[in-house]
């Protein structure tokens, strides 16, 4: 090293905003439209069609809430580990550019803004959404003892859809639990993906995920996923009547699960992430498929 090269300039200090920001993923919407699109698809469905703009504000809202709130909580859960992944050594907790109980803070306070939307609904939707508040906040210590710890996300991630038939319909027929079940193995395939990037590095910290526990069966288990999620959707939409626009939907959706299955084929980390940032796309397409089966019906 040339001794009379400058010392590199220490990180800048960024304002609380930027911090709290980063904190939520702001920047990175994929997270929130995976659970958006399932929501709306069984608002559509629970409604029969359109189910109002109140309804569409509250669950699209409250669904960035959640999120947003659930990124706190899972970053502060995994502080200690994360700092020993490279692609998250610099969160904000994780880096402590912001105090855990700042994060925490952060967090109940989206909390309470989404569950302040929910007020608007009827009481069924208000004591599924405290479940779901529950569910969402024990997910982050699941990766200690859990085999399979994205299983449980699938249902934290699917919770929006019984909640979407409460207040919509004002009940919550098996329909909805059988959506919910199709929408935890899409959840699985993709978090699945997620944690193929990261394998190496939650061999060696100890954490457990779905790519350890199914070793050189995960991109089988990944695209046995997608199928069983596709399926169910499937008749789960034709038990309602829903038409061709709806198949097509799912077709689209298929078809990019099978290009997911080339990027992941070869467990590249890279190829892997891109394969799990684009699945908010296939969630699209389903949704965009039931919207427009009940438009043209």
């Amino acid at each position: 090293m040339n001794p009379a090269a400058p010392a590199p300039a220490p990180m800048a200090p960024r304002g609380r905003l930027s911090l709290w920001l980063d904190l939520v993923r702001w920047n990175r919407p994929a997270g929130w439209l995976l659970l958006l699109w399932p929501t709306l698809a069984s608002l559509w469905m629970a409604h029969g069609g359109f189910p109002g703009w109140k309804l569409l504000l509250v669950f699209s809202a409250g669904t960035v809430l959640m999120r947003s709130a659930g990124c706190a909580v899972n970053d502060v859960a995994d502080a200690e580990f994360d700092r020993h992944v490279r692609r998250t050594a610099q969160r904000p907790v994780t880096s402590g550019q912001l105090r855990r109980g700042e994060a925490l803070a952060v967090g109940a306070g989206l909390a309470l803004c989404a569950f302040a939307l929910v007020l608007l609904t009827n009481a069924l939707t208000i004591a599924l959404s405290v479940s779901a508040l529950l569910i969402a906040v024990a997910y982050p210590y699941t990766k200690r003892w859990l085999a399979v710890p994205q299983a449980y996300l699938g249902v934290a991630f699917s919770f929006g859809i019984p909640m979407a038939f409460a207040a919509a319909a004002g009940n919550v027929p098996p329909l909805a639990w059988w959506l919910l079940a199709g929408n935890l193995f899409w959840v699985l395939a993709y978090d699945t993906e997620y944690a193929m990037v990261d394998r190496a590095d939650d061999l060696r910290i100890g954490i457990r995920t779905s790519a350890i526990t199914f070793g050189r069966l995960d991109v089988a288990a990944v695209m046995t996923s997608y199928a069983a999620y596709l399926l169910i959707w499937l008749l789960a939409g034709r038990s309602l009547g829903l038409g061709w626009p709806f198949t097509l939907g799912l077709l689209a959706a298929a078809a990019q699960a099978l290009w997911h299955w080339r990027l992941i084929r070869e467990r590249e980390p890279a190829a892997c992430f891109t394969a799990f940032r684009h699945n908010h796309w296939l969630g699209f397409a389903v949704f965009a498929g039931v919207a427009a089966s009940y438009a043209l019906h």
